[in-house]
């Protein structure tokens, strides 16, 4: 065997013994690798979640995703999320998150979705105050009410009393899988405390319409100042009498004269010797 041949022997052993060890170096790396830090588990939906339904098992998973895209409120586990109350409709792929979730304590799912300092009052409408049956769960109407003004009914006036109240539910039906228009006979509203007893007063005094809001007009009409009564014509008259200073003319002449007297409008001579 000649010199060279051993030498490219030699070579190719040393270049093998070195691709060896590098293979088996980059496999324990990969073996002993700790998992992405950057990723975290994260639940989303499986499938549609509508608005006021309870969220079950088989409707969520939980998978892997980028940490820098995950809400703050979403959820790491899927028991976190099973049993509470969609507050909104929670679309198929969506991240879980707990602002669209509400606690169910118990009684019906509609008393879940109802704001902490706020109340729910149904309504009980027809066609027409209904809006043709175009109200469903979630939408925004404004409350009119109507008052006879005297006995026989001949005059009436409306206002509007309140404003941007969302609709909790249609008759028993608080979902919204359904987009056709429903004739129904009452609709539940969400409102506060002192709302709802100027709801129950106008519908004792009068009728009560609904109209419904465009859900991206939010804005309500400003409340206007109080105006002060205005006083009296005699009462300012009065006043203008007290506060007004009196003038004294003096008209003289020889021993004797007169000097006008003038209090507020009116005046009188005084003789002076």
């Amino acid at each position: 065997m000649s010199s060279r041949t051993a030498t490219l022997i030699g070579i190719s052993l040393v270049m093998g013994l070195g691709a060896a060890w590098m293979a088996n170096s980059w496999l324990s790396a990969r073996l002993n690798a700790s998992p992405d830090d950057h990723l975290r588990s994260v639940v989303v939906a499986t499938v549609e979640i509508p608005f006021g339904q309870m969220v079950e098992a088989q409707q969520v998973a939980t998978v892997r995703m980028p940490m820098d895209t995950i809400p703050d409120d979403a959820f790491d586990s899927s028991d976190k999320a099973v049993g509470k109350i969609a507050t909104f409709d929670i679309l198929r792929g969506d991240i879980v998150r707990g602002a669209r979730l509400s606690e169910h304590l118990g009684g019906s799912t509609l008393a879940s979705l109802i704001d902490p300092d706020k109340r729910a009052i149904s309504v009980r409408v027809d066609d027409v105050v209904g809006v043709g049956g175009f109200l469903l769960p979630g939408n925004r109407v404004d409350v009119l009410a109507t008052k006879h003004t005297d006995g026989n009914g001949n005059n009436a006036v409306s206002r509007t009393i309140l404003e941007n109240l969302r609709v909790l539910a249609v008759d028993q039906t608080a979902g919204t899988d359904k987009t056709q228009p429903v004739v129904v006979r009452a609709v539940t509203l969400e409102m506060t405390a002192a709302e709802a007893e100027a709801l129950v007063t106008a519908q004792t005094e009068g009728k009560l319409q609904l109209a419904l809001r465009n859900p991206l007009n939010l804005t309500k009409k400003p409340t206007p100042a109080p105006v002060a009564p205005a006083a009296p014509v005699t009462q300012t008259i009065a006043m203008a009498t007290e506060t007004a200073p009196r003038r004294v003319v003096h008209r003289g002449g020889g021993n004797g004269g007169a000097v006008t007297v003038i209090r507020g409008i009116e005046a009188h001579v005084v003789n002076v010797r």
